[in-house]
């Protein structure tokens, strides 16, 4: 029996995150949810509310003897822009802000040194705003969210156009 180990992201958009993700070896399961707020069982309306605390995020099931979690760092970083303070992309406001959760002593670390290494890295002119936090229960979000991209493939397409996400390179 093979060992999976989480890790949970908010990159702003869960749907284009979970997309992001579920395309990787190793990556067993892909969950969008919320997490990081004060309110139990949140729904998707009062996460767009801002005043849950609650990040759009992403929970990642993985096989660490297929992919490490450094990996999974670096695909985090690759699908956000770690210097907007007030969201990703087109979507602004608490709940798109983004943060790495993590569920042991390991992975904190790995995000720390992940964070401060982009920070160096020249990469970016604005400092690096992502917070590094401890996981709290992760909420999922209701059904029509799971899967989108593969369940709407036209309005994601358009909707990640639209957001300016799909034409973000750094």
């Amino acid at each position: 029996m093979r060992v999976l180990d989480v890790a949970t992201f908010a990159g702003g958009c869960f749907w284009c995150m979970e997309d992001a993700f579920r395309k990787v070896k190793g990556v067993v399961k892909v969950v969008s949810g919320y997490t990081g707020g004060n309110k139990d069982s949140p729904t998707y309306e009062d996460v767009c509310s801002g005043v849950t605390g609650h990040y759009e995020s992403i929970q990642v099931e993985f096989d660490p003897l297929i992919v490490k979690y450094e990996e999974l760092l670096e695909i985090f970083w690759n699908n956000i822009d770690p210097t907007d303070t007030q969201g990703q992309f087109s979507d602004k406001g608490s709940q798109y802000k983004t943060a790495i959760f993590y569920h042991n002593e390991a992975q904190r670390k790995k995000a720390q040194y992940s964070k401060k290494r982009i920070q160096n890295s020249g990469k970016y002119e604005k400092p690096i705003v992502t917070e590094i936090k401890k996981a709290s229960k992760f909420y999922e979000a209701e059904e029509y969210h799971q899967d989108y991209s593969r369940k709407n493939p036209k309005n994601y397409g358009a909707y990640k156009e639209g957001s300016g996400r799909a034409c973000y390179k750094k």
